[in-house]
């Protein structure tokens, strides 16, 4: 780990968190870290936690019941398969609810996907991409809401969506 994971690690541990991250195991981590590492480069404090809709549904529930009065100001939800995670989080709590389809072996996250975009009226999950990019977009999404109400991170997004332009205006293609 360099030097820069460390301190972010360190800044995150000493401040309250603002965005939950939750997973439905242990084996979605391969997908969400992808969000917690965006959060990790612009200073954001978060918390990542497994929380499994069909395995431990009360500590779902509380998790959820407790996001607002925690601070959350949003939860990034990653979950697989049937995928009830996001969508049971959204419920239960006015945080809102960023959800990641995790891959999955047969249908390559077509279900989660599905499962989490389809919400019914009246519960709305952000819905991102599946996997890794999702994930990351997720993590950036977060950053920019909190954005809203703080300049010193606006002023790093902004940075960071130069630093993109500037890149794409780099690229040369082969001859």
């Amino acid at each position: 780990m360099g030097c820069v994971r460390i301190r972010a690690l360190m800044a995150r541990l000493m401040k309250k968190p603002l965005v939950g991250i939750a997973m439905g195991s242990q084996s979605d981590w391969n997908v969400m870290q992808h969000a917690a590492r965006q959060l990790d480069d612009f200073g954001v404090a978060y918390e990542a936690r497994i929380v499994s809709a069909h395995r431990t549904p009360d500590l779902l529930y509380e998790y959820a019941e407790a996001a607002a009065p925690r601070g959350f100001r949003c939860i990034i939800a990653g979950a697989g398969g049937s995928a009830h995670l996001p969508g049971m989080l959204a419920a239960k709590t006015i945080v809102p609810v960023l959800g990641v389809p995790v891959p999955t072996r047969h249908l390559k996250g077509l279900d989660s996907l599905l499962s989490i975009v389809q919400m019914p009226k009246g519960v709305p999950v952000a819905t991102f991409a599946v996997g890794e990019a999702g994930a990351a977009n997720a993590g950036l999404f977060a950053v920019a809401l909190l954005a809203r109400d703080d300049e010193r991170l606006a002023r790093r997004v902004e940075a960071f969506r130069r630093k993109q332009t500037r890149s794409v205006r780099a690229m040369k293609l082969p001859k």
